[in-house]
């Protein structure tokens, strides 16, 4: 099976959502939460991460993660995952409890696709927790892909991690597992990057994001991935092959809102007031622009 043929077998298989104007979805991807070592990059973020999501559970939203959520190539257990960054999985297991949870598995967190898996580490985490440690969702399930349909106009919306068109993270997963956790992650604390990643290696990402974009010009769908780290945001009138970006870019996380029948791409960051005092900014990067000019421009092409 080719690489876009693979994409479509998980657009055919995928779970609908359905959707209207008045639906608002925030779509994450890339935390890679760790275990607090100095190798868990998602760690110096995870102040923006929080406030952000804060945001997004006051005001309504459903938050969908689009895969690499949690770093399982470097770190065995999930669980230790879990208790390094509690007040996080607290905060998630609110939207669950509110049915505005949707996980989704990368190649770094592949194990979650199995349920087994996931339910055993949660089990380990409330063995060894704490009485004052949040409650933590149970009994979820964990996506390779998603699909948005818009109800009135049935036009979908093909949710991925991306990792389907890169052939070491997909079909030898495993080995680049075994590579990253005994090879490249020893030698990231040199500041040796692994030239096999799709968020290091520049050329991978360009052709990580022609491929899904040729997904899109063949199939008619609009589709939104991670994986490579790379935000993407097309303009209308441009192949709508999106990209969240990621939640480890350096002091900032980058997010797609989906609301009011519009998308845009916003990034969250540390800014300074005049007063020397700290706060969380949401800043717009591209959009908002209306999802059915997109859908327009895709049913004319």
């Amino acid at each position: 099976m080719n690489k876009l043929d693979r994409v479509t077998n998980v657009y055919n298989k995928s779970d609908i959502i359905p959707f209207d104007d008045t639906s608002k979805f925030v779509l994450m991807s890339d935390c890679h939460r760790g275990d607090g070592s100095r190798s868990d990059n998602f760690l110096s973020n995870r102040n923006i991460y929080y406030s952000a999501l804060s945001q997004y559970y006051y005001h309504n939203f459903t938050y969908i993660e689009l895969g690499d959520g949690d770093e399982l190539w470097e770190n065995r257990r999930l669980s230790d995952i879990i208790q390094i960054h509690k007040e996080v999985f607290g905060l998630l297991s609110k939207f669950h409890d509110d049915q505005r949870l949707y996980l989704m598995y990368g190649n770094h967190d592949m194990e979650k696709r199995n349920y087994k898996y996931v339910n055993r580490n949660i089990q380990r985490y409330y063995a060894q927790r704490e009485q004052e440690d949040p409650n933590i969702f149970n009994n979820v399930k964990v996506h390779e892909g998603l699909v948005l349909r818009h109800s009135e106009s049935d036009d979908k919306i093909l949710l991925i991690h991306g990792h389907q068109m890169d052939t070491m993270s997909s079909s030898f997963w495993r080995l680049s597992k075994f590579l990253v956790r005994y090879v490249w992650k020893p030698l990231e604390n040199f500041g040796v990057n692994d030239p096999t990643s799709a968020a290091k290696n520049y050329k991978k990402k360009i052709s990580i994001a022609k491929k899904l974009t040729k997904w899109v010009a063949r199939e008619k769908h609009i589709l939104i991935a991670g994986h490579n780290h790379r935000p993407s945001f097309p303009d209308v009138g441009q192949v709508p092959y999106f990209n969240d970006g990621s939640c480890i870019h350096p002091n900032a996380i980058t997010a797609i809102e989906i609301s009011n029948g519009t998308i845009c791409l916003v990034k969250w960051s540390e800014k300074v007031k005049n007063d020397g005092s700290l706060y969380i900014a949401r800043d717009i990067l591209g959009g908002p622009n209306n999802l059915q000019e997109y859908f327009a421009w895709l049913h004319k092409h």
